[in-house]
């Protein structure tokens, strides 16, 4: 699935279609309104109708917030019989390369690049959920908001992610690294 940034796009694809299909199901599942989950993912109602309608092409960030109250990994949402799904934000675009299941946990990898430029807020994920990173080329900030960590080519990054965290590359280069999010079971 392709979430472009434009949180507009009126013209539904299959990927959004089936996006939105999967977060009314799970929303309902938990016996959860269209408004209570909007208010908890902080994200507007009329936003949140046309992801679940597949009318919006919804943005990482976007899909992040909903997911984490939700209480589930990004791949339970994302159409992930498309060869590698991916998944963009302000300045993350992301491609998943596996997702693997132990008894305790559920790994999402991806294969992640960062744009030089303004940086990426991602909300707060599930309590509990993890992020590694390790940089491949370019210089990355990334992790709580109010205490970011910094790694250059050949560096590891990790941070409990159930607070929002940031993503940015510094200086001018594009930076390419993956990314491993751990989220433990409930």
């Amino acid at each position: 699935m392709a979430a472009a940034p434009p949180d507009r796009d009126p013209t539904p694809d299959t990927g959004a279609v089936a996006v939105g299909r999967q977060v009314r199901a799970l929303r309902e599942e938990r016996g959860m309104s269209l408004s209570t989950l909007a208010r908890l993912a902080g994200v507007g109602k009329a936003t949140l109708s046309g992801l679940e309608n597949g009318t919006r092409n919804p943005t990482l960030e976007t899909l992040y917030a909903v997911t984490a109250q939700l209480g589930v990994p990004l791949t339970a949402v994302l159409n992930t019989t498309a060869a590698q799904p991916t998944v963009s934000g302000t300045a993350v675009h992301a491609t998943l390369l596996e997702v693997f299941t132990e008894a305790d946990a559920t790994y999402e990898l991806y294969r992640m690049r960062v744009a030089p430029g303004p940086g990426q807020l991602s909300p707060a994920h599930h309590p509990g959920v993890t992020e590694h990173v390790t940089v491949f080329a370019g210089v990355l900030r990334a992790g709580p908001v109010d205490a970011p960590l910094t790694a250059a080519s050949g560096g590891h990054l990790r941070w409990t992610s159930d607070v929002p965290h940031s993503y940015a590359a510094v200086g001018d280069e594009e930076v390419r690294a993956s990314l491993l999010l751990r989220y433990p079971r409930r």
